[in-house]
């Protein structure tokens, strides 16, 4: 199978890109074991969120304290909702190209496919958690991928590069101490031609079940502020909450 036919969408469909397999190896845990955790891991994960802490410790929060438990939880979310997110990797098909930035990207799903694309040079996945990165590499090895996908804690390290053709940001700005001066950071590194896909969810839930989403109105109006100001909206026909943006 080439690596094309392996990422493809349809392989996503059938199981996320052979994800219990490889996760299940990563962790070593039996397969047994992986499907018992699973439909728990979004429970576990917000249970260990300390809840309403100062938004300037989350950076430490996803680097040291989640661990391995968000592996499980991204897991989860991305085999549950195949269809959504087969329209997100449609969506990136339809953009991606040249130099790609994959900014808190997980499990790797969008990293993964936008590397198999033959536009795409290079993607640069960065996310501050090492397990997350940790699996990336092993995935990326696996699919033969290594030499176009590189993992890295944070946008400042050196290897980088100043400007990106295409970014991905797909369920974090909700996570972060400030999404607005995230915005900044990501039209500072586009070009006239980049395309930004972006997402958000800043509501931490009617129960509560999502502890770890910035919801303060202050901080998600200066968001949309900066999103209004910064970027256009770029038309596209799939019925999801990830839109793509181009600088304004």
């Amino acid at each position: 199978m080439s690596t094309c036919t392996a990422l493809s969408i349809e392989h996503f469909l059938e199981g996320g890109f052979d994800l219990r397999h490889q996760l299940a190896h990563h962790l070593q845990l039996s397969a047994e074991e992986l499907q018992r955790r699973l439909p728990l891991a979004t429970e576990a994960l917000a249970a260990a969120h300390p809840g309403a802490f100062d938004l300037q410790q989350a950076e430490a929060f996803y680097e040291s304290a989640v661990g391995t438990g968000h592996l499980l939880e991204l897991a989860a979310w991305h085999l549950g909702s195949a269809d959504y997110i087969a329209d997100t990797l449609r969506l990136q098909a339809r953009f991606a190209r040249g130099q790609v930035l994959d900014f808190g990207g997980g499990i790797g799903t969008h990293a993964l496919a936008a590397a198999a694309l033959p536009e795409v040079e290079a993607v640069w996945f960065v996310d501050l958690n090492p397990e997350n990165r940790r699996f990336v590499s092993a995935r990326a090895e696996r699919f033969g991928l290594q030499h176009k996908l590189r993992c890295f804690r944070d946008l400042e390290a050196p290897e980088l590069p100043q400007r990106f053709d295409t970014l991905v940001c797909l369920d974090v700005l909700e996570h972060l101490p400030d999404p607005a001066a995230q915005l900044e950071r990501f039209a500072a590194r586009m070009g006239p031609a980049s395309i930004a896909l972006l997402n958000w969810y800043f509501f931490q839930g009617f129960q509560g079940e999502y502890p770890f989403h910035v919801d303060d109105p202050q901080l998600v109006e200066a968001f949309f502020r900066t999103l209004q100001g910064r970027f256009l909206e770029v038309f596209h026909p799939y019925l999801i909450t990830t839109r793509a943006y181009r600088l304004a």
